[in-house]
């Protein structure tokens, strides 16, 4: 059977809303991105895995956890983290509690790596995002995040929630 019904379409404020959404969430990985390739010579997913590891106990995450931190498939994880391991950065274990997992444990040079990056991907975070807004609109900024992730995926966590 065809729906017949019209579209419920969004209003003039829901479009401009939705447009400067959609605005960000294209334009602001790319200036992170832009950033951290600049100043560090690393892309923003990688500086999301070592953020990722470094925040973890004894600096070590199963890969499976890694690539739900990420926001990452396994395929793409795999594949960074391989060219972190290059640069001595990250190193790959087989799970001791349960081989068919791959543990991603953060060096000491990609320790160091996290500390140099940090100050100015942080700056950069700032800058973007929080300085334009006050007190008060990043809180409903975060509020806004949390309910849309909610309505995303409901059953989820928030990607830094290393307790998956």
């Amino acid at each position: 059977m065809e729906d017949t019904r019209e579209p419920h379409w969004l209003d003039e404020e829901q479009q401009q809303t939705w447009i400067a959404l959609v605005g960000v969430m294209i334009r602001l990985p790319g200036a992170l991105d832009a950033q951290l390739r600049g100043d560090a010579g690393i892309s923003h997913f990688e500086y999301q895995v070592l953020s990722g590891l470094s925040m973890a106990p004894e600096r070590t995450l199963r890969m499976s956890r890694l690539a739900a931190f990420t926001e990452g498939s396994l395929s793409r994880l795999s594949q960074v983290v391989a060219k972190l391991e290059k640069r001595d950065y990250v190193r790959r274990t087989p799970d001791p509690a349960d081989g068919r997992y791959t543990l991603a444990t953060l060096t000491d040079a990609g320790w160091d790596k996290v500390v140099a990056t940090a100050p100015g991907h942080v700056a950069e975070v700032r800058r973007l995002v929080f300085d334009p807004l006050t007190k008060a609109q990043q809180r409903q900024l975060r509020d806004i995040g949390q309910r849309i992730m909610g309505a995303v995926d409901p059953g989820g966590r928030c990607p830094g929630d290393h307790t998956r």
